[in-house]
């Protein structure tokens, strides 16, 4: 819990600012990203009010579960939302170049080809693009460590600099609930809350889906008299 107090409460490291100058940064990179540290040193999401809390909620497709053993980003899906509203006409999606071969599993599981990736944009500006879109929001993702273990390591490779942007998990609010689902899969929580599985392993599919799961569990902390995300962190500290 306190983990999470410290990303909620963080900012983007400066770090990022000095990994990007390099010769293939441009004035324009810099300036947006100073822009966006300045942004995010003011925004105080812990005292934003629940129906106002603005979040990118996101997923990653991947060629395995072990960054640090080779594994890549492929695509990256993202939606909008704020408050309970999801924003359906502000979304993100992007494959990622790779010149890797996919295993037949990935490939039949997210439906991506070998061919697609290797004429898809370099990591580095998926990612740039990528901050581009999220802006000053916090992400959202289901099985978090996932999704942050993978963009540490293509922020670090790609920019030389920590990936410090500030994640929840969905079991945050889900825990509100007084269900154990932190290792539930997507589709378990899906069928708890009456969600259709649409598009299953695509990005974007799965970012839209759980920005529905986190639109329910956001919306039963609303019902709970819960108005901030101090107030559920505060109780959620007291009954762990």
């Amino acid at each position: 819990m306190m983990q999470f107090f410290r990303q909620i409460s963080g900012k983007l490291n400066s770090n990022i600012l000095a990994g990007l100058l390099g010769p293939s940064s441009t004035p324009q990179q810099m300036a947006f990203l100073r822009e966006l540290q300045r942004e995010m040193k003011q925004t105080n999401s812990m005292e934003t009010p629940l129906n106002e809390l603005k979040v990118t909620v996101f997923d990653l497709e991947t060629t395995g579960f072990y960054p640090d053993k080779g594994d890549q980003i492929i695509s990256i899906g993202a939606i909008k939302m704020k408050g309970s509203q999801i924003k359906e006409r502000e979304t993100f999606y992007s494959l990622v170049k790779s010149d890797l071969p996919l295993s037949n599993e990935i490939s039949a599981l997210t439906n991506i080809q070998d061919s697609e990736l290797r004429n898809a944009l370099p990591a580095s500006e998926v990612l740039m693009n990528f901050f581009k879109f999220v802006k000053s929001d916090i992400l959202v993702a289901h099985h978090s460590k996932h999704e942050q273990s993978f963009m540490q390591k293509t922020a670090q490779e790609a920019f030389r600099t920590k990936f410090n942007h500030r994640i929840i998990d969905t079991s945050f609010l889900i825990r509100l609930s007084g269900l154990s689902m932190k290792a539930a899969s997507l589709e378990d929580v899906c069928y708890e809350c009456g969600i259709e599985i649409e598009n299953r392993h695509h990005a974007l599919g799965d970012a839209i889906m759980t920005a529905k799961i986190w639109k329910h569990y956001l919306q039963l902390a609303q019902r709970n008299g819960f108005q901030y995300l101090q107030e559920v962190y505060e109780f959620l500290a007291k009954n762990d």
